[in-house]
Formats: structure tokens, sequence, C-alpha cells
């Protein structure tokens, strides 16, 4: 005698359940803008000071705030200036940022292969450690904040 197992039906979650995740991080993204708009982090030391910065070594973050208060005023070339890969990363961040909350409204995640996500992390990897080197370099110096 063969016995066959039922399938077991997938949890069904709810849908405030599931946008939870999405709406707390659009939210607080929309929050931090919201007060980089408000105090401007191109005053010095209105948000701290960078350890790094400090240091005379300009990581890839460094200008990261100002930019978003650029972009909050419509500037983008004065977000390019302050930080050009987070100008050049933003739309992407976005598509994922919609890619995800689309796929938690809908109740199918959107997952991208790990085939393409592994090459994608590295290369991104790379060629933030290449903008954070040029930028430290008298020849880079265009792309410091």
């Amino acid at each position: 005698m063969t016995t066959t197992a039922a399938p077991v039906a997938a949890e069904v979650v709810p849908r405030r359940r599931r946008m939870r995740a999405p709406v707390l991080v659009i939210g607080g993204l929309a929050v931090a803008s919201l007060a980089l708009r408000l105090r401007d982090p191109h005053d010095h030391g209105s948000w701290g000071l960078c350890p790094s910065a400090a240091m005379g070594i300009y990581c890839p973050g460094c200008g990261g705030l100002r930019a978003v208060n650029d972009l909050t005023h419509g500037d983008l070339a004065g977000a390019a200036s302050s930080n050009l890969a987070f100008v050049v990363a933003l739309p992407f961040i976005l598509v994922g940022l919609v890619l995800w909350t689309a796929g938690r409204w809908r109740g199918r995640p959107y997952q991208v292969p790990m085939s393409v996500v592994r090459p994608v992390a590295y290369t991104g990897l790379a060629l933030l450690l290449l903008f954070t080197v040029v930028r430290n370099l008298p020849f880079g110096s265009w792309l410091a904040p």
C-alpha cells in the first residue's frame, strides 16, 4: 500500500503584515531625508564629525548626507559633487526598493537568482573600492566631497 502525503498549503500572510517592513523602511528613509532637508549637513559639524574624514581619508560614504540634502533641494549637480557613487547607485537602490515593496504587496516576493546577485555584488564592491582609492588621490580630488 502506498500513501501519498497531501500537499501542505503555504501559510497565507495578511497584506498588512507583509507590508510592515517596506512601510517602516520607506518611512524611515523619508524621515531621514526630511531631517537632512531641514538640518543642512553642509554646515560643518551639524551632524557630527566623520572619523575617517577627520583623519583625511574620504570613505565611499563621505558626502552622502550632503548628497541627500542636495537632492531634496533638486540640485543633482551638487549631489553628484558631494558623492558621485551615491548618485549613480540611487536609481538601482530605488528599483530594488520598488521591486521588494511590489513583491510584498502581491504576496509573491521578487527574488533575484544568486547567479546574478554574486557578480553584481562583487562588481559593486570593487567599484566602491576603486572610487574610495581614486577620490583620495591627487588626480581624483574632484571626487572628494
